[in-house]
C-alpha cells in the first residue's frame, strides 16, 4: 500500500469536526498516560497488529494518541509520531461507531496536533482508503511510495 502526503497548512478547521461530534454523542480527547492500559486492551480486542505502534505512541510527552469516548468507553483512536516521526497513523473506530464523523475528528485532532509541533507536511503510511483521506484532507499520494517502510523490514 502507498503512503499519501497532507498539507498541514491547509487544513479544514477543526473545532466544526469536534462540535458534530459531541452532538453525536462522542467526545475526542488527548489521551493520558493513565489512558494506556484501557486504550491497548481496547486496540488489543479490534486491532491487534497495532497495539506496538500505539504502545510507542503513549511514550511522548504529551502522548501522540487521540481518543473517541461516548461516555466513559473508548470508541476510538488516532496516533501521530509512532510509526515514524511526522507519521499519522495508526486509527481506528469501532465498527457500531462508524459513520458519524468520528474518524474524521480523530485525523483532525491528530493532523492539528502535529501542525502545532511545527510540521508543514503529515504522511500517512500505508493507506488503505485512499478516496477518504482525499476527500477528507485532501491529502496526496507519493508516488513510489510503495512498500514504503512497511516493505523494509
Amino acid at each position: 500500500m502507498a503512503d499519501m502526503l497532507v498539507k498541514l497548512y491547509e487544513l479544514p478547521p477543526l473545532p466544526p469536526v469536534l462540535v458534530a461530534a459531541a452532538f453525536g454523542g462522542y467526545r475526542i480527547r488527548r489521551a493520558l498516560q493513565d489512558d494506556r492500559t484501557a486504550t491497548l486492551a481496547w486496540v488489543g480486542s479490534l486491532f491487534p497488529s497495532w497495539c506496538a505502534e500505539v504502545d510507542v505512541a503513549f511514550s511522548h510527552a504529551p502522548v501522540t494518541c487521540y481518543l473517541a469516548l461516548r461516555g466513559q468507553a473508548i470508541v476510538g483512536f488516532a496516533c501521530y509520531d509512532a510509526t515514524c516521526p511526522n507519521f499519522f497513523g495508526p486509527t481506528g473506530v469501532a465498527q457500531a461507531d462508524r459513520g458519524h464523523g468520528i474518524g474524521r475528528a480523530l485525523l483532525l485532532s491528530a493532523l492539528h496536533a502535529q501542525k502545532a509541533q511545527g510540521y508543514g507536511y503529515a504522511i500517512i503510511g500505508g493507506v488503505g482508503p485512499r478516496a477518504y483521506y482525499k476527500k477528507a484532507v485532501n491529502a496526496v499520494l507519493i508516488r513510489g511510495s510503495t512498500p514504503g517502510i512497511y516493505g523494509a523490514r
